[in-house]
C-alpha cells in the first residue's frame, strides 16, 4: 500500500495579503501539524490583488474603507489587525513571488515566509506590496538565504509558477460555484473582471484516490476534519497541543486564537513578547521579537 503522502494532495488556494485567509491561520496552522507527512500539502497563490486592477480614485477614502472591512472581518475570527492601515495593498505580486521563491528553500522556510507577509498588513499595516518591502518583511526568518531569495524572487521561473497558481485558481471546481452555509464567509466562487471565476480565499481541495473534497471560505476545524474522513478516514491525526513554550519556539509567533488551538496550558508564557495590535495581541518568542519588523515600529513589548 502507497504511503498517504504520495497519494493525498492538499492545495491551500490563499494569498499572503488575504484577510479571510490571515483569520484562517489557527486551523490551518492546526491542520498542518495534524497531517504532517501524510500528504502533500501546497499553496497556490491566487493574486487577490492583481497588477491590472484599476488604481482607485481617493486612496484615502479607499484605505478607510477596507479597514473597516478588515475590522468586520477580525470580529468574526479574532484574527488581529493593525491599529493603523497605512494603504489598500497595491498588488499580490511581489508577496506571492516571494513566497513562491521560499519554497525552493523547504517547507519550514516558506510557511514562516508567508507568515511574515501576512503580519506585514495585518500587524504592522505596511502591506507588502513591493519588492523591496516583501524582502524587508522577511528579514530575519531562521534558516532562510536572503540573497537567493532576492535572487529567485525575481526570476522568470518563479514568476511563471505563481502565474500558473493565478490560472489554477480561476478555474475552480464546480462545487464552489455556490457554497453554502453558516459561515459569514462561506467561499463561493468570485466573478473575476475576465468574465469568469476563481476561488474565494481560503479554499482547500482535497485530492485522494476516494475522490476530492473541496472547503471554500472560512470554516471551522470539524468541516476540514469531516473532508478528511470521507476520502481518507483515520488520515487525520489528533491536533498535538505542546506547553506554551514548546508551541511559541515552534511557531515564532502566535495570535490569541492560534494559542487556544495550537498549545495547553495557561497562556501566554512567561518569555512571550506582546505585540499590541487593533484586535488583541500577538505574541513573539524573544528569538523572533529580536528580527521582527515589529521591534522596528515600537510595538512590541518586552516580556
Amino acid at each position: 500500500m502507497r504511503d498517504a503522502a504520495d497519494t493525498v494532495e492538499v492545495v491551500e488556494y490563499t494569498d499572503p495579503l488575504c484577510p479571510w485567509a490571515w483569520g484562517s491561520e489557527p486551523v490551518f496552522r492546526g491542520l498542518r501539524a495534524a497531517l504532517a507527512g501524510r500528504v502533500r500539502w501546497r499553496r497556490a497563490y491566487c493574486v487577490l490583488f492583481d497588477d491590472d486592477d484599476d488604481p482607485p480614485p481617493d486612496p484615502a477614502a479607499e484605505t478607510a474603507w477596507y479597514a473597516r472591512y478588515v475590522e468586520d472581518i477580525g470580529a468574526h475570527t479574532k484574527a488581529p489587525r493593525a491599529r493603523r492601515l497605512n494603504r489598500v495593498a497595491a498588488s499580490s505580486w511581489p508577496a506571492s513571488l516571494t513566497a513562491k521563491a521560499a519554497e525552493r528553500q523547504g517547507d519550514e522556510v516558506a510557511g514562516q515566509v508567508v507568515r511574515r507577509l501576512r503580519e506585514s498588513v495585518f500587524v504592522l499595516g505596511e502591506p507588502a506590496d513591493t519588492a523591496a518591502l516583501a524582502l524587508s518583511a522577511v528579514r530575519g526568518v531562521p534558516g532562510l538565504d536572503h540573497e537567493r531569495l532576492a535572487a529567485d524572487a525575481a526570476s522568470v521561473a518563479v514568476r511563471e509558477a505563481v502565474l500558473a497558481d493565478r490560472t489554477e485558481a480561476r478555474r475552480p471546481v464546480p462545487e464552489v460555484l455556490s457554497a453554502r452555509g453558516g459561515s459569514p464567509h462561506p467561499g463561493a466562487a468570485k466573478e473575476t473582471s475576465e468574465g469568469g471565476y476563481r476561488y474565494a480565499l481560503p479554499t482547500l481541495l482535497v485530492r485522494a484516490p476516494a475522490g476530492r473534497r473541496v472547503v471554500p471560505g472560512w470554516r471551522p476545524y470539524e468541516e476540514y476534519a469531516s473532508a478528511f474522513d470521507a476520502l481518507c478516514p483515520g488520515l487525520l491525526a489528533e491536533p498535538a497541543r505542546p506547553a506554551p513554550s514548546e508551541a511559541l519556539a515552534r511557531y515564532r509567533s502566535l495570535t490569541g486564537p492560534e494559542a487556544a488551538v495550537l498549545s495547553d496550558g495557561p497562556w501566554p508564557p512567561r518569555e512571550a513578547v506582546r505585540v499590541e495590535t487593533g484586535n488583541g495581541p500577538l505574541w513573539l518568542h524573544p528569538d523572533e521579537a529580536a528580527v521582527h519588523p515589529a521591534l522596528d515600529r515600537g510595538t512590541a513589548a518586552a516580556p
